[in-house]
């Protein structure tokens, strides 16, 4: 399913006044809010499981090692070193019932 994320800015007090509609929007449909105090960007309202996955983005981009190993594998698949999926399941014996 794809989804149209909307990004609207709003003063704090419009937030306040509309925020369990604001929190149910992103949640329901990734809309994203920023709120504003006297004209200036103050805090941003996102669904939850957004928040987790920007956190877990920053925890991946911050390894330096796991972003080395990452690198290294991009390389390799642009140099043609990489495995098509039925090599890859010739070679840990997967059957063909395997969901693709």
């Amino acid at each position: 399913m794809y989804y149209q994320y909307m990004t609207k800015t709003l003063p704090i007090t419009k937030a306040r006044e509309q925020l369990p509609t604001l929190v149910e929007r992103a949640n329901r449909l990734m809309d994203e809010y920023i709120i504003t105090v006297n004209g200036v960007p103050a805090a941003v309202l996102i669904s939850a499981a957004e928040y987790e996955s920007w956190k877990e983005t920053n925890e991946i981009l911050a390894d330096k090692t796991l972003m080395r190993a990452i690198k290294k594998g991009e390389k390799e698949l642009a140099e043609g070193k990489g495995l098509d999926w039925e090599e890859v399941k010739k070679s840990l014996k997967l059957q063909a019932k395997c969901i693709e």
